[in-house]
């Protein structure tokens, strides 16, 4: 054991090669910000634990002893290898991180569970959202979001990965004339106003709200009550289980519908890798519910 008690210490090893680049203590102290006098003392500690003289003083400054031109390339080579090091550590540290966001009634869990079977040591963080929260992928709030397609995201921005589909239903209170059906058509439904989603487009959307004179409505909660009290119906994916649990509204399957598709959307030319190793865990653990 040394007479420092301890290993080399880097920090006295940078201090040492920037005594040695500039050749003078003063013009070194200022680019290390500390006091001229401190750094002589941590110099000389160095010196000690290698028990030889590394540095001379001169008139004009400082100069390298033979033995500090034998430990200069030595200790640039170590502090080079530190640096590298900690690169690696913190890339991998980068690459085994990811945020997954998704969206309304969606269940993740499988998925979640095969990429932290896959990756143990990755970070894996997720986060819900409300369908009026899909610029959490744009503002980098989440790495993947996982949703119900369409989605107001522009096709130039983002790399989207189909997962699977399943067909709609309608959602309507008992009681309601459809509500004994064994099945309804969705051109028996094209006459029916719908009204305004988070976001419209000319796709059929996912959750949608059919009825005259609606007020606007902010949750799904809301729309399910809306639902209840007579004065709409809604067709859903049949994966969102939500309306069944309220005792007091009927699902009717629909015919004829586009089905609702679940995608996987990541940011174009992001270069986590995470994000491919979740895309191939969710192709292998997530498909549609059985209806």
């Amino acid at each position: 054991m040394n007479d420092l008690g301890q290993d080399l210490e880097l920090r006295l090893v940078r201090y040492f090669t920037v005594v040695a680049a500039h050749q003078h203590f003063g013009r070194a102290a200022a680019d290390l910000h500390v006091a001229q006098p401190a750094l002589s003392r941590q110099i000389q500690r160095l010196e000690k634990y290698l028990g030889t003289r590394l540095l001379d003083r001169t008139p004009q400054g400082t100069r390298l002893t033979p033995a500090g031109q034998t430990f200069l390339p030595q200790a640039q080579a170590l502090l080079q290898a530190a640096r590298q090091a900690e690169t690696a550590v913190r890339e991998q540290t980068q690459t085994e991180r990811i945020a997954i966001g998704y969206l309304e009634d969606l269940v993740i869990t499988a998925a979640v569970r095969e990429l932290r079977r896959r990756h143990p040591d990755a970070e894996i963080a997720t986060r819900h959202l409300s369908c009026r929260d899909v610029g959490a992928l744009s503002d980098k709030r989440v790495d993947a979001l996982i949703a119900r397609a369409p989605l107001p995201l522009a096709a130039d921005d983002v790399f989207t990965t189909p997962l699977y589909e399943e067909p709609r239903m309608l959602v309507v209170p008992h009681g309601h004339p459809l509500a004994d059906r064994a099945s309804v058509t969705a051109q028996e439904l094209a006459g029916e106003t719908a009204a305004p989603c988070a976001f419209e487009t000319a796709d059929w959307t996912s959750y949608r709200l059919l009825g005259a004179d609606m007020p606007p409505i902010e949750s799904y909660e809301d729309k399910l009550e809306l639902v209840a009290s007579g004065r709409a119906i809604a067709v859903l994916p049949v994966g969102d289980r939500r309306s069944s649990l309220r005792p007091d509204l009927v699902t009717v399957p629909i015919e004829g519908a586009p089905p609702s598709r679940v995608v996987l959307v990541s940011r174009k030319g992001d270069p986590n890798p995470m994000i491919r190793n979740l895309r191939l865990a969710a192709k292998t653990a997530l498909t549609a519910l059985p209806s």
